[in-house]
């Protein structure tokens, strides 16, 4: 949630997993931007299970988790390219954003929407020491990003990952991070909902966020969210409201996606996904039996050129109303990669994600009640 001129404006996920169906109005979804942040799409994922592991963090209380976590929370300020002012002539743009300290070289953490497009970065630590970064790489699929400053060991304090599959509904955490500018800001709150579904700034799906009622504000991207161990179990990014302000409904990248690029990114300064080219619907087990096709990932949209497209799999033609939602008609159901089960539209990304481009898997997909496997060897997903 950055501060700045210009707006990023993010649509409907699709192309490697679920595109929303029977999604109702509301409020608008605004990336950890400016005020002006422009609405993205953010699903909720129904996952089936027993009962919930119960949560085997320290119980710290919110002063504790804060004096553990403030060193190693930054305050991030960018310079953006010129741009027309209103009163004539030419104006800088600026960028404010939060992060914090990955590891002892220097490497922080921060969103991919908070450095995109800046012409510099400066880093402001708990103690007001001010060190220019330097943006090692960012990952747009998973609005992730890392910068680099070249400051003294006894400013770095890095935060630990903890494990964001072990988070339940209900469990505190924090937000810290500089809402508006206000370095070093705490709030704190439980998990509201897990398993959602965030659109990224080049329109992927970025799976399992975490949904959180602790205050997230324009400023606060890019800033951990806490547990009760002071672990960072998710990075704050996007908030839901009607007016663009905090309304209680916020969400962060979940730890998991953020142990599997950053390390990523810090090796190399980029991440490549692997990339199948649809955009699929899911269709549960009760709309199916409506539709008289298997339960899965209908595929509504095959780009041209992909691994989809060579594969023939075929896009949805139709539609139809069921319990007074338009589900789509007529194209593959995708039921199975690699002989796993897919239920959904989540399952199939997974699964997709769990692949590097250039690996060949199975797709298993029903068309006019005949199931068909063919072997597909996948892309690169496009930034």
């Amino acid at each position: 949630m950055r501060s700045r001129t210009t707006r990023i404006v993010t649509v409907t996920a699709a192309l490697v997993a679920a595109a929303a169906v029977g999604a109702g109005g509301g409020a608008a979804t605004f990336a950890a931007l400016g005020s002006d942040g422009s609405p993205t799409t953010v699903r909720q994922v129904t996952v089936e299970s027993s009962e919930p592991a119960a949560s085997t963090t320290e119980s710290l209380s919110v002063s504790e988790v804060y004096e553990k976590a403030y060193k190693s929370v930054v305050e991030i300020t960018t310079t953006l390219g010129q741009s027309d002012s209103p009163m004539g002539g030419e104006q800088q743009g600026s960028g404010q954003g939060s992060g914090f300290v990955f590891d002892a070289e220097g490497h922080i953490v921060t969103n991919h929407h908070v450095v995109d497009g800046a012409q510099s970065v400066s880093v402001r630590f708990w103690d007001g020491s001010t060190y220019d970064a330097t943006v090692v790489g960012s990952d747009p699929s998973t609005d992730l990003a890392v910068i680099k400053v070249d400051a003294p060991a006894d400013v770095l304090a890095p935060l630990a990952l903890g494990d964001s599959g072990s988070l339940t509904v209900g469990e505190g955490v924090v937000a810290l991070g500089s809402p508006f500018g206000l370095e070093g800001t705490l709030t704190s709150g439980i998990v509201s909902a897990l398993n959602r579904e965030m659109t990224s700034p080049n329109n992927f799906t970025i799976s399992n966020s975490i949904q959180t009622d602790a205050a997230i504000n324009h400023g606060n991207s890019g800033g951990p969210l806490l547990n009760g161990a002071g672990e960072v179990v998710g990075v704050n990014t996007q908030i839901k409201s009607d007016s663009g302000g905090s309304d209680g409904i916020g969400f962060a990248i979940p730890s998991s996606t953020v142990s599997s690029i950053v390390p990523q990114i810090i090796s190399s300064g980029s991440v490549e996904h692997a990339y199948l080219g649809v955009g699929v619907a899911s269709l549960s087990e009760s709309v199916a039996n409506e539709l008289g096709v298997p339960a899965g990932a209908m595929v509504t949209e095959v780009r041209q050129g992909t691994p989809a497209a060579e594969a023939g799999l075929r896009a949805a033609s139709g539609s139809a109303m069921v319990d007074g939602q338009s589900y789509p008609t007529g194209g593959d159901v995708i039921t199975a990669v690699d002989g796993t089960a897919i239920t959904d539209g989540a399952s199939l990304q997974s699964a997709i994600d769990a692949k590097r481009p250039g690996d060949s898997v199975s797709i298993t997909y029903t068309r006019d009640g005949t199931s068909t496997t063919v072997q597909v060897s996948l892309g690169t997903r496009p930034s």
